[in-house]
C-alpha cells in the first residue's frame, strides 16, 4: 500500500459544489490524495501551499477562471499536469487551453470511466517525464564523455569519432570486448544528439528468452498469445523520437534478424498478433563482443543486416591495449565511489594494476577500485587492499616461471597449460556455462568452444576441476 507521500496529490478546481464532491470522493477512492478550491484564486493558495501532481479545473469560475489559473500553473510548476473540464459550449476555449500547454479537456457530462482513465494516463505521463528528465540529467552528467575515460590515442579517436557520428542519423556498430565501455559510447552518442531530451532505451538481446522477445521490441496485441491479458507497448514504442540500442546484437536468433531487417529498410514495425503498421520513429544503435564477420560466414547472422549496422564502426580497445589510461582511471573511479578528487596509489600497487591484464577490462578495473574503497588504510591503494589474483598476476596449479632453465623449456606446452587451467577457472567460476565463461575472458563463444576442443575439455567431466 503506497504512504501519503509517494500517492499522487491531485486538486480539483469547481464552482459547483456537487462536482467537486463527486471527483473528491470517486479519486478519493481510486488511491489518491485530493483537494479542493472553489475557484482559481483559491487554487492558487493551495498551490503555494502543496506541490499537485494534477490539477482538474472548470473552465468558467468567478474570480479567477480555468485559462488564467493554467497560465499560473504553467508559469510557476510547469511540471504539474493540468485537465480542463468545459461545457460544450466552451469546448473552443478548452482547445485553446491545450495550445498553452493543458494535458486534455473533458466535456460535460462524462462517465466515471472516462474521467478515471484520463487521470490514470495523464498520471503515468508524467511520473515517465520526470524519470526521464531526472534519468537525462544523472546520465547526462556521466555519459557525456565524462564516463568515458581515457588520453591515450586509441580513446581520442573513439572520443572524435563519437563526436562526428551523434549529430547524424547514421547506423552505428559499437565492437569491443565485454566490459569496455560499449554502452557508454551509446549513451554518448544518443545525449550528444538531437534526440537526447528523448528516451535512451537499452536492450540486451542475448539476455531476453527468444520466446518472448519479440513482444519486448515491438509489443503485442490483447489476446495474440495465451497471457496476453492487455494491449502492450513495446520498446521500440518506448523509445519514440529517441533512440534504442541494441546491447549484443550479435546473439539476435535468426527470426528476429528478418524482422529487425524490415524495421531498419522500412522504419516501421509491427506488434505481434497486430495488423496494423507503426512508426519507427527511433534511432538504432548496436554493440557486439563478437566477431560479426565470422558469425555471417558460419551463416549464423545475417549478412545483409551486418552491412545495414556496419556503415560507421566504433571499435572499443581493451584495457590492456590503452594501459597509459589505468592512472587517470583509478582517480576517476575513487572519486566516484569516495568523493574524493584524487588517491594515493603506492608503487607496487600501481606496478600490478599496470601490468595486470584486465580480462574484465574497465568493469573490472571499475571493481577492483570500489573493492580498495573498502579495504584501503588511509585512503591509499596498497597491494593490501587489491584480489589475490592480481597481486600474483594468476594463482593456480601451473608453477609460476622465474627464470627459463639451462636445459630449455617447451613455450608452447607450458602456455597451453596456463591457457588450459584459466579456461577451467573460468567453466567453475560461471557454473560450467562457456558463454558466461567466454564473457568472463573476453572471447567469443566460438573461440571458447575451439580452444576447450583443442585441450579435450569435457564441460561436465570438468566443473569442478580447479
Amino acid at each position: 500500500m503506497k504512504t501519503d507521500s509517494n500517492r499522487h496529490r491531485i486538486l480539483v478546481v469547481d464552482d459547483e459544489q456537487s462536482m467537486r464532491d463527486f471527483l473528491s470522493i470517486m479519486l478519493h477512492r481510486e488511491g489518491y490524495l485530493v483537494d479542493v478550491a472553489v475557484d482559481g484564486a483559491q487554487a492558487v493558495v493551495h498551490l503555494r501551499e502543496h506541490s499537485y501532481d494534477l490539477v482538474i479545473s472548470d473552465m468558467k469560475m468567478p474570480r479567477m477562471g480555468g485559462l488564467e489559473l493554467l497560465s499560473h500553473i504553467k508559469e510557476r510548476t510547469p511540471e504539474t499536469v493540468v485537465l480542463m473540464v468545459t461545457a460544450f459550449s466552451t469546448t473552443e476555449e478548452a482547445v485553446e487551453a491545450m495550445k498553452q500547454g493543458a494535458y486534455d479537456y473533458i466535456t460535460k457530462p462524462f462517465k466515471n470511466e472516462e474521467i478515471r482513465l484520463i487521470v490514470k494516463n495523464a498520471l503515468e505521463r508524467r511520473d515517465l517525464r520526470r524519470e526521464n528528465l531526472a534519468l537525462k540529467e544523472q546520465l547526462g552528467r556521466r555519459y557525456s564523455f565524462e564516463g568515458l575515460i581515457g588520453k591515450s590515442k586509441a580513446m581520442q579517436d573513439v572520443f572524435s569519432l563519437i563526436r562526428k557520428v551523434a549529430t547524424s542519423q547514421v547506423k552505428v556498430l559499437v565492437t569491443g570486448e565485454s566490459g569496455t565501455g560499449k554502452e557508454l559510447v551509446a549513451r554518448a552518442i544518443h545525449y550528444n544528439s538531437d534526440r537526447a531530451e528523448q528516451p535512451f532505451v537499452p536492450i540486451n538481446c542475448g539476455a531476453i528468452p527468444e520466446n518472448l522477445l519479440e513482444s519486448e521490441l515491438f509489443g503485442h496485441e490483447k489476446g495474440s498469445f495465451t497471457g496476453a491479458i492487455k494491449q502492450k507497448e513495446g520498446l521500440f514504442e518506448t523509445a519514440a523520437g529517441g533512440t534504442v540500442f541494441l546491447d549484443e546484437i550479435g546473439e539476435l536468433p535468426a527470426l528476429m534478424q528478418v524482422k529487425l531487417l524490415r524495421v531498419l529498410q522500412e522504419n516501421e514495425f509491427r506488434r505481434v498478433g497486430g495488423n496494423k503498421n507503426l512508426k519507427a520513429d527511433v534511432r538504432i544503435l548496436a554493440a557486439t563482443n563478437r566477431h560479426l564477420e565470422e558469425a555471417v560466414a558460419a551463416g549464423s547472422f545475417r549478412e545483409d543486416l551486418y552491412y545495414r549496422f556496419n556503415v560507421i564502426r566504433i571499435d572499443l580497445p581493451p584495457l590492456r591495449q590503452r594501459r597509459e589510461d589505468i592512472p587517470i582511471m583509478i582517480n576517476h573511479f575513487w572519486k566516484q565511489f569516495t568523493g574524493e578528487e584524487s588517491v594515493k596509489v603506492t608503487d607496487e600497487a600501481m606496478r600490478r594494476l599496470i601490468d595486470y591484464h584486465w580480462p574484465g577490462n574497465v568493469r573490472e578495473l571499475e571493481n577492483v577500485i570500489e573493492r580498495a574503497t573498502v579495504l584501503g588504510q588511509g585512503g591509499e591503494v596498497s597491494l593490501d587492499c587489491l584480489p589475490p589474483n592480481l597481486v600474483t598476476g594468476m594463482s593456480g596449479t601451473v608453477t609460476p616461471l622465474t627464470d627459463i632453465p639451462d636445459t630449455g623449456m617447451d613455450l608452447d606446452a607450458y602456455l597451453g597449460e596456463i591457457e588450459k587451467e584459466i579456461l577451467l577457472k573460468a567453466l567453475n567460476k560461471t557454473g560450467g556455462v562457456r558463454k558466461s565463461a567466454a564473457d568472463l575472458l573476453g572471447i567469443t563463444f566460438r573461440s571458447i568452444r575451439y580452444r576447450l576442443a583443442k585441450y579435450g575439455v569435457d564441460v561436465d567431466d570438468n566443473l569442478g576441476t580447479p
